[in-house]
């Protein structure tokens, strides 16, 4: 791993005050200190999916190979077709997809093909079937005006020339990608191995599912969401359940992480109202910064690499309210386990209207969970989900989205345009 501190990058910000740090100073300090995994895997195709590129693919063909029809007609020469009057030309052969054949029509000729079949020498142009005027036995007819010269004739290396890049490296392998490759005939693929990201909740009020709930605790839900959105960006994840308020059992649990795994995820013990020894260990295993970020849900956020026995991890330290949590990691984290498996995502804002007016201070980002769809003149609209506060976790399954209002704005309108992130961009 490179040698630059948190400091070093810190340094480069113009006042920076990690008491009160920008959500977007907060995302370039990460974004700086992150650095990506380096091992490459050599997987079979369709284990390719959902990852990352590790080299930029190759096509080893032009696609399609030959000039081919892009319909089921008639292939012709347009030099052939008459402005003014019908013409009428001789069918000499039929020509299938996959069986090329060597006939050249002459001038007045033309022969029958089927989508995908080789375009034949001197041909340049197809008319459709259904837009022929006249079917003979030996001959078709053509009204004047009813194709242009080059017509529905798909072009060798249209999709794809031999040697150009088909898919660049960074890129997150989805469905279309995986027949892309498959059409230039390559059966593995270069890709980043899985970053190993280990998680765990703190809190002596937290209980496991299946565990008596006694007064006043609560069950973890945290550990739930962090491993869904955490199998949903395709990490080797390790749950290692729920770790006491207690300074031993803390630093054995963060060594035994970064021992074994790339990134580590808390949720719990970051804020101002924690235990002192939570910021202290963690500070004391490597090179670790707590901030109060401008943003509502999830102010607190530690952020650094530890490190035990010669092995080094990043660390996220997050919020323990369960909207928080999500809220931070799909802002905070997600970009930067991103950034570590070499990955090219940028995050996708829309431009929405708001249904409905929203209070907001400027000075802080505020992300606001919402319901985008579309209203009765055909355009689309988000709304709020009610209650904002960061325990209401039934508000966030009941989004699609997350509304984005940036530090410098103020209250919205009805009407007026806001970002909008969807929660399927997330993933």
């Amino acid at each position: 791993m490179k040698n630059t501190t948190l400091n070093d990058v810190t340094s480069c910000l113009s006042g920076y005050d990690p008491d009160a740090l920008p959500v977007r100073h907060a995302q370039r300090i990460i974004n700086d200190f992150i650095t990506p995994v380096s091992a490459i895997e050599q997987v079979a195709l369709r284990s390719a999916l959902d990852r990352v590129l590790a080299a930029d693919i190759v096509s080893p063909i032009s696609v399609p190979a030959h000039d081919n029809s892009a319909m089921d007609g008639y292939a012709l020469r347009g030099a052939d077709l008459s402005e003014s009057s019908a013409t009428t030309l001789k069918v000499i052969a039929t020509v299938y997809a996959g069986r090329p054949s060597e006939i050249v029509p002459q001038s007045g000729e033309c022969v029958r093909i089927m989508t995908g079949g080789v375009m034949p020498e001197g041909c340049d142009s197809v008319i459709p079937q259904e837009h022929v005027a006249a079917i003979g036995e030996s001959g078709i007819t053509i009204n004047p005006g009813t194709i242009r010269t080059g017509d529905n004739r798909r072009f060798a290396g249209e999709d794809l020339m031999a040697g150009s890049a088909a898919l660049v490296k960074g890129k997150i392998i989805r469905p279309a990608d995986l027949g892309l490759i498959a059409s230039l005939g390559i059966a593995e693929v270069p890709v980043m191995r899985r970053l190993r990201v280990a998680f765990f909740s703190t809190g002596d009020e937290l209980r496991s599912i299946g565990e008596p709930l006694a007064a006043g605790c609560v069950y973890d839900s945290n550990r739930y969401t962090l491993f869904g959105m955490l199998t949903r960006l395709g990490c080797d994840i390790v749950d290692m359940g729920i770790v006491r308020d207690d300074p031993e059992a803390l630093e054995q649990a963060l060594r035994s992480a970064c021992e074994n795994v790339d990134a580590v995820i808390t949720s719990g013990g970051v804020s101002v109202g924690a235990a002192d020894y939570t910021k202290q260990i963690m500070a004391e295993l490597g090179d670790v910064t707590f901030w109060k970020i401008g943003m509502r849900p999830g102010r607190p956020l530690a952020f650094g690499r530890i490190s035990s026995n010669g092995k080094s991890a990043f660390l996220f330290g997050l919020p323990g309210n369960p909207v928080a949590v999500m809220v931070s990691f799909y802002f905070f984290a997600r970009a930067a386990l991103l950034r570590m498996m070499g990955a090219d995502a940028p995050q996708l804002l829309l431009k929405v209207r708001s249904a409905g007016a929203l209070r907001k201070k400027p000075g802080r980002t505020e992300y606001q969970r919402g319901v985008l769809s579309i209203n009765e003149d055909g355009e689309q609209q988000v709304s709020i989900t009610g209650s904002q506060g960061s325990g209401i976790l039934r508000s966030m399954s009941e989004a699609n989205c997350m509304v984005v209002l940036h530090d410098e704005q103020g209250n919205v309108d009805i009407g007026d345009m806001v970002d909008v992130i969807l929660f399927e961009g997330l993933i």
